[in-house]
């Protein structure tokens, strides 16, 4: 019941952002004829398609990926295969990121090939409830297909700023003399593909933010201790607040999706997170998350800032993992 919401929400969003494609494809569809859209929808599904099918590859080597075997981390393969199945999904293979953050993500094509990988920084700082929560929440995003889900809705956008590019260009350069007539519908389908390229964005973000309250409600679920996985985000926080920023931008920025807490924000974050650790102990307890879930919130900028995010604000997730106690 609890995460009936968020399934329609999630619903809801999806159903518009093919409504929004499919109406502007109409508009297009109307001026050009229908072999326009169909081209730039074609163009659109091959180019994420490639980006589908090498970004593990990708991700494997920005994140300095080493795969660990049941010998070299034997707790840590325990922990996974517990959680895979009650999961009910089969085991993920298993990394350890050489990368200076405290921080997990989880990747791949499908079930069967997915890849959970955490961070030699993360598995010296966090208990082994702790660990447990956050894994139980990586593997939430592999049985929820997040990867395919997402990657399936960003070409929406993709479609859109084709359109947009295209028909820009096209009445730049036909808008002189006798074009001049035909350019100003193609400036105007310029200008609408823009206006919905930036939308569905926001949308395809939003989306990705229910996926992120929706693998925390998975973790609280399959581990029965979601104060486990708010003391993990407090202490990634803590410990992405320390490395600089500049250095975190440059090594991991285009991968901050990926993570289960974003390190760009992290200094930002854990000034709001604080407030949560009643006696400073350095972790959140069961009391300390009760109290903090019903007193805290969210500041109005972080809120506006959070509508470009892909990830919700720390302390709205974990005042929403307050709700699973």
């Amino acid at each position: 019941m609890k995460t009936a919401c968020l399934n329609i929400r999630m619903g809801l969003c999806v159903v518009l952002l093919f409504a929004v494609i499919y109406a502007l494809l109409i508009v297009i569809a109307t001026f050009v004829g229908a072999g326009t859209p169909l081209i730039y929808a074609l163009l659109a599904f091959v180019m994420v398609a490639i980006q589908f099918f090498i970004g593990p590859k990708i991700v494997e080597r920005t994140m300095r990926v080493r795969y660990v075997t049941e010998r070299e981390q034997p707790e840590l393969h325990r922990i996974v295969t517990e959680l895979a199945m009650k999961a009910g999904i089969p085991k993920p293979r298993i990394g350890i990121s050489e990368i200076p953050i405290p921080n997990a993500f989880a990747f791949g094509t499908s079930q069967k090939t997915a890849r959970v990988c955490v961070t030699g920084r993360l598995m010296e700082l966090l208990s082994r409830d702790e660990l447990e929560a956050v894994l139980g929440h990586e593997l939430s995003h592999i049985k929820h297909r997040d990867m395919v889900v997402i990657t399936a809705l960003s070409v929406i956008p993709m479609i859109c700023y084709f359109i947009y590019f295209s028909f820009f260009w096209s009445g730049i350069f036909g808008g002189g003399g006798r074009d001049r007539e035909g350019a100003l519908p193609m400036m105007a389908i310029a200008l609408i593909a823009f206006v919905v390229y930036f939308i569905s964005n926001l949308i395809v973000l939003y989306v990705s933010r229910i996926r992120e309250y929706y693998a925390d409600a998975g973790s609280a679920e399959l581990t029965r201790n979601p104060q486990a996985l708010a003391s993990a985000l407090y202490k990634m926080i803590n410990g992405s607040a320390r490395v600089k920023t500049d250095k975190v931008k440059k090594e991991m920025g285009s991968m901050r999706a990926f993570f289960a807490a974003d390190p760009i924000t992290a200094r930002n974050d854990l000034k709001d997170l604080r407030a949560a650790d009643l006696n400073r102990d350095g972790k959140i307890d069961a009391y300390e998350l009760k109290m903090f879930a019903e007193q805290a919130k969210a500041r109005r900028a972080d809120r506006l800032m959070e509508l470009f995010s892909t990830h919700p604000t720390p302390v709205s997730r974990v005042k929403k993992l307050g709700e699973y106690l």
